[in-house]
């Protein structure tokens, strides 16, 4: 059995309990919350409860994984002592509020031979995983722009902008869906409901081959919307994650330059395209619960000695770009590099 203590009992937290709760090789023996009033109902359920996180994260307690599920701004401190004596560790995303700090517990995670695993949990998303698929088998064609909207009349957070609550997502499904990571990132924001948080936010990441990938982040926004757009030069295609019995539809759709004999460059005749307009097709996607799937993902790497699919350099590399993209609203939408360290380029 695998000994787990839990860190955070507070939006997500609950969700977390409930899915390692449920898996036959886990054993939640503590559960760490700074609100006492939550200590009957877990208590209840036959788990230590504790208010300090030290009884969970110290060594030799009987504690072999941890769980983080508390603000972005408490994830270094309490992620460094948990893998520094040893311990497993799952963490919500993002990893932590800088590239420099994550990259630290990635190089003490190898140290201390740890499994380190990231909660980016769309990319254990049945619609996300089948659109890897298309873009893998060429059936979209070649890549050439990716735009995402991301939006929602709250819940407003006051440790972490629109930019790092939400877009961190997209981010990271870009990465996955492309195997590759952003050479650059524009970005523009604002800060309407708290100072230096930004509730909106719209953000830009360069892949290599020219492959622009745009996302909208809001949390000030009438309507909820989950949603992907992905553009091949042979088919185009849509993820929804609000409509969960047809998460994905293919469309039969492209623009090219028509090969017409009258067209003469340096004339109006030579920017003459032809459209192809054709059918949509929606596939079966086989729904899950993507949480599920993450929580046992991560129990099935501790078990077989396997490396997670967002494992610390997969969350490493997201902050990176997050970061980059941070700088840039701050200095006026400038062209930021997305810096990674050479070992985990």
């Amino acid at each position: 059995m695998i000994n787990m203590g839990i860190i955070g009992l507070g939006h997500w937290g609950p969700n977390l309990l409930r899915n390692f709760s449920n898996h036959p090789e886990v054993n939640i023996k503590i559960v760490c919350d700074k609100d006492v009033n939550k200590k009957a109902k877990i208590t209840q359920q036959g788990i230590e409860f504790t208010q300090n996180s030290t009884d969970i994260t110290a060594a030799d307690n009987g504690i072999d994984t941890v769980v983080i599920v508390t603000p972005l701004a408490t994830h270094f401190k309490l992620a460094k002592s948990a893998l520094k004596n040893g311990k497993h560790l799952f963490i919500e995303k993002p990893i932590a509020p800088t590239s420099a700090e994550t990259l630290e517990l990635v190089e003490i995670a190898k140290e201390n031979n740890v499994h380190f695993m990231v909660g980016h949990v769309f990319l254990y998303n049945a619609g996300i995983r089948f659109v890897k698929e298309q873009i893998a088998s060429g059936e979209l064609g070649k890549i050439l722009y990716i735009h995402g909207q991301r939006t929602n009349l709250g819940p407003v957070r006051p440790d972490a902008s629109a930019l790092w609550d939400l877009a961190a997502h997209d981010v990271s499904i870009f990465n996955y869906w492309l195997d590759a990571v952003p050479e650059s990132s524009t970005a523009n924001g604002s800060a309407l409901l708290n100072p230096d948080i930004e509730d909106i936010v719209n953000a830009t990441f360069n892949y290599p081959n020219k492959i622009k990938c745009n996302i909208l982040a809001s949390w000030l926004h009438p309507s909820k919307v989950r949603q992907i757009t992905v553009v091949g030069d042979k088919k185009m295609l849509i993820w929804d994650d609000m409509s969960p019995s047809e998460p994905v539809r293919i469309f039969d759709k492209s623009i090219c330059r028509a090969d017409m004999p009258e067209q003469i460059e340096g004339t109006l005749s030579e920017f003459r395209f032809s459209i192809q307009d054709g059918q949509i097709f929606i596939p079966r996607v086989k729904q899950c619960e993507p949480l599920k799937e993450e929580c046992n993902h991560f129990i099935d790497c501790i078990l077989n000695n396997t490396k997670p699919l967002s494992d610390g350099v997969n969350g490493y590399h997201v902050v990176a770009a997050l970061e980059a993209a941070t700088k840039s609203i701050h200095d006026n939408s400038a062209s930021i590099e997305v810096k990674i360290a050479e070992a985990y380029k």
